[in-house]
């Protein structure tokens, strides 16, 4: 009997399963089936109309322009599996060249150097040469001794921060909060002080490399378009091109396990589906020789998107991977906790919007005012009641962008927080509304004559769309939490059941990057496949690099 594959879900991390099953396992693409009603992952975007069907929303008034959820920023040195397995990936855009070529072709052609990461009223762009420059961290000694004991702490150890909070961690110290490393570091990484502490020592360890060129973002690379496409598209070619089956409507909702004599063999026999497009139910029979990959959490679930004149409507549902992840803990006890990530927006949710314009105009307000040009810039204005950010990639952002059209995003951390220049919360806000809040704190630290508000008309006669999106789990994965809570990648006695997710657990490695999802599919498919751990992919530890440790302490005594 033929060997086969189930994968719920299609982020990059089952993509990556199937990639290496096909690489490293010399499987036939047809053995593998992915089933994933989104088939954008949380990798950037595409046309609002996209999404509008996508999600089954009622039709917005406005689906023009382009919608990017988010972005996940690159990193060349430590997103070792993720290189690795493009470079088997054919580009689609320079035949010939690999994924991993064309990213770091473009990456190198274009490199990042931020010259405004953090703005404020008083100040404007704190590059001024003095203690509030942003390349000054703030520390003091308190604040240091803390940090460093926070790495230091031994990963045998890491149950003593089961469930800390970094406020909590840090509580002898609250000036912490107040620092230059404190604003760029929770606005890069999405971070909150009610985040959990432990994935913060994870992140100070896995990232230290980064930690002496945070305030440029220099160890940050871009793709050459947005990354679903630049990344996503490519690898769902791959697969295709080899046989893969994708089934884009049918919704997994349960698993059926074989009843075993001690009820801890974990054994899945059976998928239970809905066809969304039909409401027809049914289920897919496994065999205990196939293997089944799940999405256990996403954080693009249950979002919810308005436009320029429409404000979301909040999506109450419970996360649907996290759903059929806990349906699956209701009959084992190891699989984990989802509650404790899909059950406290407040820790876990912010919103972002994408502006689509018709000419360059405020792109080029933008560029005067911050000095630096698209490609470069992540800006946090750090007194903004939201703390509002905005990200301004290379121009063009998507390939069906038009010559003329200009397309950001930016983000608002504290979505619940009324703005300063539309009173009224953020989540409640039309896209109107959002751009009118970003220009007033654009206008803010603009010393120009002729400011910028000056232009408002101008600059909304040239407005396409805004398009806020509420996320309430987009940062679940630092929720609050304890060892334990999430499951294995493989859990014990399973013999054909793997989660590939950031809500996942494997040693050492930090969640929202794309490289914990390729990681998380390589230890899957080399243990189902009896492939010795030794030919994982090697993991680069710069905390135990003297050079790196060296320029890490110089920066933190900056």
């Amino acid at each position: 009997m033929v060997q086969k594959a189930y994968m719920i879900g299609t982020g990059v991390g089952n993509l990556a399963a199937g990639v290496y099953l096909i690489r490293d396992g010399g499987w036939s693409g047809e053995q593998i089936t992915m089933y994933g009603l989104n088939t954008h992952g949380a990798n950037d975007g595409a046309a609002v109309a996209d999404y509008e069907q996508e999600y089954g929303i009622q039709p917005l008034g406005n689906n023009r322009g382009f919608l990017a959820e988010g972005g996940r920023m690159l990193n060349e040195e430590t997103y070792e599996n993720l290189w690795n397995l493009l470079r088997e990936v054919p580009s689609l855009d320079n035949p010939g060249q690999s994924v991993t070529a064309d990213i770091l072709g473009f990456d190198y052609a274009h490199p990042t150097h931020d010259v405004a990461r953090l703005l404020d009223k008083v100040d404007g762009i704190r590059n001024k040469g003095d203690k509030k420059d942003y390349r000054h961290m703030q520390f003091n000694n308190r604040d240091r001794y803390l940090l460093t004991k926070l790495m230091l702490l031994p990963a045998a150890k890491e149950a003593e921060l089961n469930d800390i909070g970094i406020s909590e961690w840090f509580k002898s110290s609250p000036h912490i909060f107040q620092t230059n490393f404190w604003y760029m570091w929770q606005t890069t990484f999405a971070f909150k002080k009610e985040s959990s502490v432990m994935e913060l020592r994870r992140y100070m360890n896995r990232m230290i490399l980064e930690f002496s060129r945070i305030n440029t973002l220099a160890g940050v690379t871009r793709t050459p378009y947005n990354q679903y496409e630049s990344i996503v598209l490519p690898m769902r070619k791959y697969l295709s091109d080899h046989g893969v089956h994708f089934v884009d409507n049918y919704k997994i909702t349960a698993f059926d396990f074989q009843d075993t004599p001690l009820r801890d063999e974990i054994v899945v026999t059976g998928l239970n589906y809905v066809d969304v497009k039909t409401g027809d139910t049914g289920k897919i029979a496994i065999n205990a020789a196939d293997f089944v990959f799940d999405t256990n959490g996403a954080i693009t679930d249950s979002v919810a998107i308005g436009d320029i004149n429409t404000p979301i409507k909040e999506n109450l549902e419970y996360a649907p991977s996290a759903q059929l992840w806990k349906q699956a803990t209701e009959h084992f006890y190891n699989l984990g906790h989802p509650d404790k990530f899909f059950n406290d927006r407040g820790q876990s949710e912010w919103m972002s919007f994408t502006v689509t314009t018709d000419n360059h105009y405020l792109l080029n307000q933008i560029t005067r005012i911050t000095q630096q040009r698209p490609g470069n810039a992540l800006n946090t204005w750090i007194d903004s009641n939201n703390l509002l950010s905005i990200v301004v990639h290379h121009q063009p952002h998507f390939h069906a962008q038009k010559e003329n059209e200009t397309i950001f995003w930016g983000y608002a951390m504290f979505p619940r927080r009324r703005g300063d220049y539309v009173h009224k919360p953020f989540i409640e806000m039309t896209g109107k509304e959002i751009l009118q809040e970003f220009l007033g704190h654009l206008a803010e630290v603009d010393n120009a004559r002729d400011n910028v508000r000056n232009h408002t008309d101008e600059i909304m006669a040239s407005i396409v769309n805004v398009i806020p999106v509420y996320m309430p789990y987009a940062s679940a994965l630092f929720n609050r939490r304890a060892v334990g809570d999430r499951p294995k990648v493989v859990p014990e006695h399973s013999r054909n059941l793997a989660f590939i997710s950031q809500f996942a657990e494997m040693p050492f490695d930090m969640v929202f990057t794309e490289q914990y999802s390729f990681r998380c599919a390589q230890i899957a498919v080399y243990h189902f496949l009896g492939i010795p751990e030794t030919e994982l992919t090697p993991l680069h530890h710069y905390e135990k690099d003297p050079k790196v440790m060296a320029r890490a302490t110089k920066t933190m005594f900056r």
